[in-house]
């Protein structure tokens, strides 16, 4: 063999080596299929919107994108599962705003494996979804007004929620504070059990997003009662804001983000930041998420982790304050 030869044959198996021995993100992400985990039940708005987002992003990259249920816990078994993942791009979490406030209304702390605020890799905030205060059957309410005067009277209210520390328990907890009531909190394992209570009138109200009771607002089986945002939603334009009706200091919106393990490299969380962006971006996309109750968000992933960090130090102070924990 030549000495031209033998240089280049040096050289070949160099590279070689040099390619073996990069992380896993340096060649050639993705080069398989991606997991978008999802820390609860199938059919949920997390879910459904998990499911939108593999099959565009799958489009895009050129790999099989699947989602993976990993529900329990108020959403820390599928978030401690992505926190313990290798960070090669390949495991992401969609997660909704619970994930900053879980730890705390379950009181695990570091025993759960990850820290919420820095234990992660941001990648984006996709979507914010408004609040509304909801009466049902069992209510008959139609506006919040009569609800508040129900409530002062002899007769006990109660509301429905998804579960024990969601933003929609944290909201019902903040009103009763704000309006002097003692309405009592009914928690549910999801979304679904708690409006079919609601319709059945085994519950009267029930604090959730958009989506779920936009097929029985026609009917007027469920009437929205009020928004808690800080702005009326395009959702529901008709619908005036607790801060309208005297409520000021009652304001809880919550979101959907996608995190991955911590140390992904900036290169794989630029190229996931901007395919979701365009995502987000899509017509048909922006439409399903609206019927979810879904508003697109978008923006930098330090976007996600400022919104991320400062439900994290907020909510964690009313969850104490309050005395709100796991039923």
């Amino acid at each position: 063999m030549n000495k031209s030869r033998r240089q280049a044959l040096a050289l070949t198996l160099a590279a070689t080596a040099a390619f073996a021995a990069a992380p896993s993100w340096a060649q050639a992400w993705p080069s398989k299929p991606i997991t978008l985990v999802v820390a609860y039940p199938a059919g949920g708005d997390t879910d459904a919107l998990a499911r939108l987002f593999a099959e565009k992003l799958s489009t895009r990259v050129g790999q099989p994108v699947v989602v993976d249920n990993r529900p329990g816990a108020s959403g820390v078994i599928g978030s401690s599962f992505v926190a313990k993942a290798p960070a090669d791009g390949y495991t992401l979490l969609v997660a909704p705003s619970t994930f900053s406030i879980a730890q705390i209304v379950l009181k695990t702390g570091s025993g759960s494996g990850y820290d919420v605020v820095n234990g992660f890799t941001p990648i984006i905030q996709t979507a914010m979804m408004p609040l509304f205060v909801v009466s049902g059957p069992a209510s008959g309410a139609k506006t919040l007004k009569e609800m508040v005067n129900t409530a002062k009277s002899s007769q006990a209210l109660s509301y429905a929620s998804p579960g024990s520390g969601s933003p929609m328990h944290i909201l019902g907890e903040m009103f009763n504070k704000s309006a002097g009531l003692g309405i009592k909190h009914v928690p549910y394992k999801g979304v679904a059990p708690a409006i079919n209570d609601v319709l059945g009138g085994h519950v009267p109200l029930t604090v959730v997003t958009y989506g779920p009771i936009a097929p029985y607002l026609p009917s007027g089986k469920l009437v929205p009662l009020a928004v808690a945002d800080r702005a009326r939603s395009p959702l529901a334009p008709n619908v005036p804001t607790l801060a309208e009706l005297g409520y000021k200091d009652v304001e809880v919106v919550a979101w959907n983000g996608i995190f991955a393990p911590k140390g992904l490299s900036p290169e794989i969380v630029k190229t996931l930041n901007a395919h979701f962006n365009e995502i987000l971006k899509m017509p048909d996309v922006v439409s399903k998420m609206a019927v979810l109750g879904a508003l697109p968000l978008g923006g930098t992933p330090e976007t996600l982790a400022k919104t991320n960090a400062a439900d994290f130090e907020r909510f964690g102070r009313v969850i104490k304050e309050l005395g709100i924990q796991a039923d």
